[in-house]
């Protein structure tokens, strides 16, 4: 997989675009400015977005080629990223030391995400915020973006599971618009979730 998205990621155009995604623009938005985590963060829109409105921001990728994207894409915008290469599996994220984090669009198998989200969580400080949008498994067959493989598209249920030590107050699955990239266009089914620790 990582040289999958190496490859994506050596094109000159960002992928997904420069701009944040929608779902993660919102609620970024309702929540004072602290230290956010970005596992899975790929080319840095959503990082930059956040550094630029005074979050201190730590995205985590095992893409070289995105985080050099990322880094250039902080540079034009006059901030900086902790930006960690390694792989979410091995990732060592401290404990209690994030004001929220957040989940776009990482593509983990089931399996792996059962190894992964507890880490996440484990890593928000008491009452920090976690929230994610993950493409459903009724985005299965569609044109606009995601995996083709079911294991790593998700159902309401399977979220409600692995976000269980969180008091939820946010998980729907609905279609949306995407317009991000070349590589997320037109109508998708997605989960998002959002919870507090």
């Amino acid at each position: 997989m990582q040289e999958f998205w190496n490859k994506r990621y050596s094109d000159k155009n960002y992928a997904y675009g420069i701009n944040p995604n929608v779902f993660f623009k919102e609620q970024i938005g309702k929540l004072k400015a602290g230290k956010l985590l970005l596992p899975g963060e790929g080319e840095g829109r959503n990082a930059v977005y956040a550094a630029k409105r005074g979050w201190e921001v730590t995205a985590v990728d095992f893409s070289v080629k995105a985080q050099i994207k990322a880094n250039n894409l902080a540079a034009e915008h006059d901030v900086s990223l902790n930006y960690i290469i390694d792989n979410l599996m091995q990732a060592k994220i401290p404990e209690e030391e994030f004001d929220a984090a957040a989940f776009i669009y990482v593509h983990l198998t089931n399996e792996d995400a059962e190894k992964v989200l507890p880490k996440v969580i484990a890593g928000l400080k008491p009452g920090g915020t976690f929230f994610m949008e993950c493409y459903s498994e009724k985005q299965l067959g569609r044109k606009s973006g995601g995996p083709k493989d079911i294991s790593r598209l998700y159902t309401v249920p399977q979220m409600r599971k692995l976000l269980s030590e969180l008091q939820i107050s946010k998980l729907t699955e609905v279609e949306v618009p995407l317009n991000e990239g070349d590589y997320h266009q037109g109508r998708a089914m997605v989960i998002r979730a959002v919870g507090t620790i």
